[in-house]
């Protein structure tokens, strides 16, 4: 299409809407006019954009669309309703949506770290790499649970939600480079598995399982859905499906930043249990427990409200108000 004549055939259109986008007051039947002079809007420019890029033409139709899109977004709304979108529809949507690259994430890092466990297990030479006998003594017998304990409930609880934070924050982060989240499991799988071989060495391996699991269970799991989230924005790139890339992407994109608020919040809930249980004198039952729980209450929170909202139509992305505009395509 030749660009000035579509943009001469419809300006009188446009113009429409950047009238009814600066009226004073709407009735009923022109806000309803608004909406689909906008939505016609957004597949010109895309239309535009598509064929021939950025142009004077796409610029002007940008402030109309911008100013339409003002007079919607002025609309108050219940901030609890608001909430109950985004915690109740959108953000368990996203969770369940990358559930099976959250799955992968866990798998791979399980095999992972056995593989570095029984592999430190028929070498037990390897051990003098990393420290002396002694030294490696010291770290399973009383480091490694000292480590707990070194600072205070609410200092320990804040050094380990930034640290994982952190690391999950990269996996999101880089995840688009589908390696970035793969180097970051393996280092901790091999970690893991170092430090289960060397206290299996001494003979304290239930002491490993024990003082990981009130936390741990949820921790990984959040490090499972960062790392399986990233991977995700990689695959939608070189996976598309039936989508442009740009757009397949996109939605991928979106999903994945709801997502992080998700990793965020329960991150802070493992650190907390890290911080203020892990080390208390109580029976493991107990401390096990309180750390199974947390993970149920994910687990309840993404797969069984998250497909109650993926049954209702919820995909986890943005509604299309705040997507906007998408490329046109055809499949």
């Amino acid at each position: 299409m030749d660009m000035d004549i579509y943009a001469e055939a419809r300006q009188a259109e446009w113009q429409r809407l950047r009238q009814l986008a600066n009226k004073r007051e709407l009735t009923g039947v022109e806000a309803d006019e608004l909406i689909a002079r906008y939505q016609s809007g957004a597949s010109d420019i895309s239309a535009m954009r598509t064929t021939y890029g950025e142009s004077a033409q796409t610029a002007t139709l940008s402030v109309f669309m911008s100013q339409a899109r003002m007079r919607f977004t002025r609309i108050r709304r219940n901030p609890l309703l608001t909430l109950q979108e985004f915690f109740v529809e959108q953000l368990p949507a996203s969770l369940y949506r990358v559930r099976w690259w959250t799955l992968a994430a866990a798998l791979f890092t399980v095999l992972v770290a056995m593989g570095s466990f029984f592999w430190h297990q028929m070498n037990p030479e390897l051990l003098q790499f990393y420290g002396t006998e002694a030294g490696l003594q010291q770290y399973a017998e009383d480091d490694f649970i000292n480590y707990y304990s070194e600072y205070s409930e609410t200092a320990f609880a804040a050094r380990v939600f930034t640290n994982n934070a952190w690391i999950a924050a990269l996996c999101i982060a880089f995840g688009f480079t589908g390696i970035f989240p793969i180097v970051m499991l393996v280092q901790n799988a091999v970690a893991l598995g170092t430090s289960a071989a060397v206290l299996a060495h001494f003979g304290h391996l239930d002491a490993f399982f024990l003082w990981i699991a009130p936390h741990g269970l949820l921790e990984l799991t959040m490090i499972f859905v960062a790392a399986g989230t990233g991977f995700a924005l990689f695959w939608s790139l070189i996976v598309p499906g039936p989508q442009p890339r740009l757009v397949s992407a996109g939605i991928a994109g979106r999903t994945l930043v709801i997502a992080a608020v998700g990793t965020t919040i329960f991150l802070f809930i493992s650190g907390l249990i890290e911080g203020f249980v892990t080390r208390q004198n109580w029976p493991w039952a107990v401390k096990i427990g309180i750390g199974a729980v947390a993970l149920l209450s994910y687990l309840a929170y993404a797969y069984v409200l998250g497909y109650r909202a993926a049954r209702a139509g919820h995909d986890g992305d943005l509604d299309a108000m705040d997507a906007g505009h998408r490329l046109v395509y055809t499949n």
